[in-house]
């Protein structure tokens, strides 16, 4: 935690955790929605590498304050808890590569069924993520129609190949159902931006062969931001940077149908 870190309070929402079955596990998530309103539009919030921490938590209330139905599933709850990793490599290898694809997007249809089961709309719908979240949003605006939009935040867009995780958004750009927009760091040495052009290129191609969704797909660089400039929590945070996102965010879904 940081002197910058936000906390966002839950007056006047509901709020808090709770869970959805899929494949007979209980899946952990947490919600926050403005309190007595129904038919609210949806945004899942898919968490960083991670996992469902306050960090998650506190935007969905922060989107809850505009007037959202925010829900943010734990994707990790088969293979492990990630909090209990201080090293990252150690992270990385002994958890986040051993989460199937097939079961996060299994888990992610679930959580927008508990949405809409919870007073969530389902013809606006809104994906958005960050850091391995970014790459889950990309992922999956391609395997299903049900989000309208998604915002990527500096998710990875290209990797290795295997089993668990057969794709990565540069491979289904012209798969896209739902426009996403990617908002990366002009200074992330994980994503360089010669990746970022790699994608560009992805949806040019997919753009050109009629892919509607690919063609409204687009990138916002932060020219001098870092990975993670916007988790208020951690020392890469860029508070004009994410705030910039946020609002970008926002527009981006309400020019899109989920607001």
């Amino acid at each position: 935690m940081t002197e910058s870190t936000i906390t966002t309070p839950d007056t006047g929402l509901r709020a808090g955790y709770d869970s959805f079955v899929v494949g007979g596990v209980q899946v952990p998530c947490y919600y926050a929605a403005p309190a007595g309103q129904e038919n609210l539009p949806v945004v899942v919030v898919v968490h960083e590498i991670f996992g469902l921490h306050a960090y998650i938590a506190d935007i969905c209330r922060r989107l809850a304050r505009q007037g959202y139905l925010a829900v943010a599933p734990e994707l990790y709850v088969r293979q492990g808890d990630a909090s209990r990793y201080s090293d990252m490599a150690q992270l990385m290898s002994e958890l986040v590569t051993r989460v199937p694809h097939d079961q996060i997007m299994a888990d992610l249809d679930g959580m927008i069924d508990w949405a809409l089961a919870h007073g969530g709309d389902a013809s606006r719908v809104g994906m958005t993520g960050f850091c391995w979240g970014g790459r889950i949003t990309w992922l999956y605006c391609a395997h299903s129609a049900r989000a309208r939009a998604g915002v990527a935040w500096y998710g990875r867009l290209v990797g290795v190949r295997n089993a668990l995780s057969p794709v990565h958004p540069v491979d289904v750009a012209a798969a896209l159902h739902a426009p996403v927009l990617g908002l990366y760091g002009g200074q992330d040495a994980g994503i360089p931006l010669p990746m970022v052009e790699e994608m560009q290129q992805a949806l040019a191609a997919a753009s050109a062969q009629g892919h509607t969704a690919a063609a409204r797909s687009t990138f916002h660089i932060y020219s001098d931001a870092p990975h993670a400039f916007h988790a208020d929590y951690r020392p890469n945070y860029r508070p004009v940077e994410a705030a910039d996102g946020f609002a970008r965010m926002l527009t981006w879904f309400a020019e899109h149908g989920v607001k």
